[in-house]
Parts: structure tokens; C-alpha cells; sequence
């Protein structure tokens, strides 16, 4: 428990740093722009009245305040769920910012103690938040609350990183990552082709992503195999 205690403390600083020093939808960093898969998917739930959606995860309203922003002229909710206070008060501040604050619902919570509901939701999204349960049971089970929580021809969109490394910029050293969940890709997809086996999988390929990150000053490459796995469900 020592190191996922470690690593949650590296990730809270981590992230407190990007909410200091970038804004949200500004050019800078990965908060520029909500993630191009998640808008896809909306956009084939656009004719439908009432629209329950759930973002573990959600940080500052990336992905959140788009999709709240889609509910305009409809009537719906999104549920953000997220382990740091800092991104909750953010993403308070940012859905009162563009006029959406009615739609979001936020949840200060692990995501892993958090109930997903059974057939409560259209849309379940969790974007680089899975890998940071703390175990590959614990992931298992939440992607199977995940599935019961969804209702028919509702879809989940899951983006999570698999064979993780991280190196010292500086010397060359690799570093144990800083993510509690780190299995192999083969492993990743074998976990969700065994959840969603019954689903239409409408999205599922790999890419690798490298980028420099700041660990404790240290100037550290990050390197991983970025999952996008998109399933709807038919039954």
C-alpha cells in the first residue's frame, strides 16, 4: 500500500502543477482540447432528450464541459467524478464559466469506491483514469461495474495506458512508473475483450506516446502504449 500511496501523492502534484499553470481549452498542455474520441462518440448520442453521462476521472472538465456544453438544448447530466480536490473546485469554476453548470454533477471520490449504479447511464468515459486503481482486480471489477452501469445501446469509451516506463532525462535511469496499474498491452486488452465480449466494439487500437513530464524537478520521458477502446451495449 506504500507505493500506491507513493504514487498518488506524485500524481496529485503532478496534476495540482498543470491546474496551477495552465487553463483549461488554453494552448500549452494536454488541457487544450477535449479528447477527440469522446466527441465522436457524443456526437451519436446528439438526437437523444435526455442524456446521463459519468467521466471518472474527470479532472478539470476536459472532456466534461464539452459534453455538458452538448446538453444545451436538451436536458441531461454529467457526473464528474474525481479523487482531487483541486480539479473538483476547478471544474466548479470552469462549468460556471461556460454557462453549464446546471448539467455537472461532481463527486469527490477514488474511483474505485465510487458506485456506479446499475442501467444508470447513456455514456461511461474514463480517460487515463483506470490505470490509477489500485490493482488489476480492482480495475476488473470496476470495468464490470462499469458494463452493469450502462444502459442499452449506451457505450463506454476507456483510454488507458499499458506497458509504462518512465526514464531519467538526465542520466538514463529508468524509474519505477508512477501509475498504480502497469501490465502488459496484451494483458490490458485481453481484460477489456474479456468484459466486453457481449458488446459492439467500435474502437480498439493501440498507439505509443512519448513525452517529457516533471517528476519531484527531475526531468523525466514518459513512454506508453495509449489504449482507445470504445464498446456499445446491444443487449
Amino acid at each position: 500500500m506504500y507505493r500506491v500511496a507513493n504514487i498518488r501523492t506524485e500524481e496529485k502534484k503532478y496534476h495540482d502543477f498543470c491546474y496551477d499553470n495552465y487553463s483549461l481549452f488554453e494552448p500549452g498542455s494536454w488541457l487544450h482540447k477535449p479528447v477527440k474520441t469522446v466527441i465522436d462518440l457524443l456526437e451519436e448520442y446528439k438526437d437523444k432528450e435526455y442524456l446521463s453521462v459519468l467521466d471518472l476521472g474527470s479532472g478539470v472538465g476536459r472532456n466534461s464541459i464539452p459534453i455538458a456544453q452538448s446538453m444545451k438544448n436538451r436536458n441531461g447530466k454529467v457526473v464528474c467524478v474525481d479523487l482531487l480536490e483541486s480539479a473538483i473546485d476547478k471544474l466548479h469554476d470552469n462549468s460556471q464559466k461556460s454557462g453549464v453548470e446546471q448539467f455537472i454533477v461532481t463527486r469527490l471520490s477514488d474511483i474505485e469506491q465510487f458506485t456506479i449504479e446499475q442501467e444508470e447511464y447513456d455514456i461511461i468515459i474514463a480517460v487515463s483514469a483506470l490505470e490509477h486503481v489500485s490493482s488489476e482486480r480492482t480495475l476488473a471489477n470496476k470495468l464490470n461495474e462499469m458494463t452493469f452501469g450502462t444502459r442499452k445501446s449506451g457505450a463506454n469509451c476507456i483510454i488507458i495506458g499499458s506497458n509504462i516506463q518512465e526514464v531519467n532525462l538526465e542520466n538514463g535511469q529508468d524509474l519505477d512508473p508512477m501509475f498504480e496499474v502497469n501490465i502488459t498491452t496484451e494483458r490490458m486488452l485481453e481484460l477489456l475483450d474479456h468484459q466486453y465480449a457481449t458488446w459492439e466494439i467500435q474502437k480498439r487500437f493501440v498507439k505509443k506516446l512519448e513525452y517529457d513530464i516533471n517528476r519531484n524537478g527531475q526531468s523525466v520521458k514518459l513512454i506508453t502504449d495509449c489504449i482507445t477502446f470504445v464498446a456499445k451495449k446491444m443487449m
